[in-house]
């Protein structure tokens, strides 16, 4: 983790109201996390780009840059930072966008503060076991048709070409490519992936089920995800072979 020089995790909290970003960074604190404020979308950039973080919390109605474009430029720059988005626009596919462009949690105003300061610590904690694989060696590396999939680095290359993939989306490939062949539902997919309880979010698991085999096309196999209706995905052991 990318520690602030005190040893706190650092969280950037983008958000234009004054009062609601003040109230999340007071409840943050009592986390012990370290928290910087930017009030419009043309400040985080600016901030992202001076200092690291290790969690980004963004509103989409920012003046200046909207949340979509502040969301759209960290990922381009940083495929394992986590973004959990906090918006007022609840229809279901403003959900389903924003994990598109790579949010890898979102929290529909107004939220519980107890409820987001969870989500926090459950993407930090992830944050951090990423880290500490990476450190210690991982598992190793295993070959799965023209898949390397690499737990050390949390890599997915095809050909020897790594791909770019949020952690979120790494963890469910993981899972499935344990056991080839074996169809996981989407409530075990969230669970290991988010590290807490499912709650029916199915557009959220196929979001990022959606969003691998976009990265994967170009690739020529996508078709290595299947989708078993009524029960959730599998990586076909037709393709994937140790």
């Amino acid at each position: 983790m990318r520690d602030g020089s005190d040893g706190r995790a650092s969280v950037l909290v983008v958000e234009d109201d004054a009062a609601i970003n003040d109230v999340v960074c007071r409840r943050l604190a009592r986390e012990g996390l370290k928290t910087v404020s930017a009030f419009s979308g043309t400040e985080a950039q600016l901030l992202l780009s001076q200092g690291s973080f290790d969690l980004v919390i963004c509103d989409l109605m920012l003046p200046g840059v909207p949340g979509e474009d502040v969301v759209r430029a960290i990922r381009a720059a940083d495929e394992s930072l986590p973004i959990i988005v906090a918006s007022a626009r609840t229809a279901p596919t403003d959900k389903v966008d924003l994990l598109n462009l790579g949010a890898d949690d979102y929290l529909a105003k107004p939220f519980d503060l107890d409820e987001l300061a969870a989500r926090v610590q459950v993407q930090l904690r992830h944050r951090m076991r990423a880290g500490a694989a990476g450190a210690s060696g991982g598992e190793g590396s295993r070959r799965f048709g023209r898949w390397v999939l690499d737990h050390a680095s949390r890599t997915l290359s095809v050909d020897g070409e790594p791909l770019a993939l949020t952690r979120t989306e790494f963890n469910i490939i993981e899972l499935m490519a344990e056991s080839p062949g074996r169809v996981f539902t989407k409530q075990e997919l969230f669970e290991h992936a988010w590290g807490e309880p499912y709650v029916a979010q199915d557009s959220t698991v196929s979001a990022h089920v959606s969003n691998l085999r976009a990265k994967l096309k170009p690739t020529g196999t996508d078709d290595y995800i299947q989708t078993v209706w009524g029960i959730g995905f599998r990586v076909s052991s037709n393709f994937l072979k140790d």
